[in-house]
């Protein structure tokens, strides 16, 4: 009953930063902890971050630690993702995705996936 939409992706030079975002149909957001995800060329699905239903709790891979940031915004039925000083290894797809769980870096645990939003960080 959700459906999600990453946007915010695009062409970086390393040391910058970029804003993604992910809108979510209906109006059952707030039921749902929220992830994101990323794949790069020939690599498996990473875990990168989750926020709470109530945005009270977050954890982040240890890759990405102290450089992203999730939030989420109910009322706009919307989660965002803050990329700081972004690496070359940071270039993947970056996947949002909605849990009817608690919410964790199990990706199996998530119900619902958005068509993913490019990231490629440059020198």
């Amino acid at each position: 009953q959700v459906q999600l939409v990453e946007s915010g992706g695009g062409l970086v030079q390393a040391g910058g930063s970029l804003r993604l975002s992910c809108a979510a149909s209906g109006r059952t957001f707030s039921s749902y902890a929220m992830g994101w995800f990323r794949q790069a060329p020939g690599k498996e699905r990473d875990f990168v971050a989750v926020i709470s239903r109530s945005g009270g709790i977050t954890y982040y891979a240890d890759s990405v630690k102290d450089r992203f940031t999730i939030s989420r915004d109910n009322a706009k039925n919307t989660v965002y993702l803050q990329m700081n000083s972004l690496k070359l290894e940071d270039t993947a797809v970056y996947y949002c995705a909605a849990s009817p769980q608690v919410g964790s870096s199990w990706y199996k645990e998530y119900r619902y996936w958005g068509q993913g939003t490019q990231v490629t960080v440059s020198s």
